[in-house]
């Protein structure tokens, strides 16, 4: 039997993409050229995404609250603030996450502002491994090949056990070295979705994004 857990969305949004020179949430998607109006957001369509498989979206923003707000709001979210963005994204991360035990849910998908919207069929695959896993999985983490080797990406999906973790860690401490602690409490999930681990930081990342995704899209024409 499947595990019923009350799951949410969460994205960490409060950096200050001083790289990109403009919020990353707030980047066009998909991709269009200059000029051209946008469809959506990074941050609405990644909204728009994991609400299909979540109960709620908690967006944790920072001194860009202000920004956007209009975009979570507009897309039936929750927005939460971190205080101090200065603390990095794990301080966000638990600022999102005492919000999902706030609000009574137990469980959560955990993505990034900086990582394009991933296709539905990876959340499908994430959400069916987490319901069907042993009580002994607290996360589970897609992972793509690629030139040969194993990627591990976001959103990842984490239950009450691991969320524990990341809420009772040091504010020294990041999601990296938590994996690595508590490997046996992962579950790996391999997904054919390259998107799961494509950082946007810089408009010259942003613009092989756009290049990508039209060479993707003339292919399903």
């Amino acid at each position: 039997m499947p595990l019923s857990p009350n799951i949410c969305g969460v994205i960490l949004a409060a950096g200050a993409s001083s790289r990109m020179g403009r919020d990353k949430a707030l980047l066009p998607w998909p991709p269009v050229a200059e000029g051209t109006p946008a469809a959506n957001t990074f941050l609405g369509a990644t909204i728009d995404l994991l609400q299909a498989y979540a109960e709620l979206v908690i967006v944790v923003a920072g001194r860009n609250a202000a920004a956007v707000a209009p975009v979570a709001y507009a897309h039936a979210a929750f927005l939460v603030v971190n205080r101090q963005p200065e603390r990095g994204q794990f301080g966000s991360l638990q600022v999102g996450l005492q919000e999902v035990l706030n609000q009574g849910r137990d469980a959560a998908f955990v993505a990034l502002i900086d990582r394009p919207p991933v296709l539905p069929g990876t959340l499908q695959k994430l959400r069916e491994a987490f319901l069907y896993a042993g009580s002994d999985v607290w996360a589970v983490v897609p992972a793509v090949t690629r030139a040969g080797q194993v990627v591990h990406g976001h959103p990842i999906l984490i239950g009450r056990e691991m969320i524990h973790t990341f809420l009772h860690a040091p504010a020294t401490t990041t999601a990296r070295e938590i994996e690595h602690d508590y490997q046996q409490h992962i579950q790996y999930v391999h997904v054919e979705d390259p998107r799961i681990g494509v950082n946007i930081d810089t408009p010259e990342d942003y613009a092989r994004l756009a290049a990508s995704e039209m060479i993707s899209s003339e292919k399903q024409a």
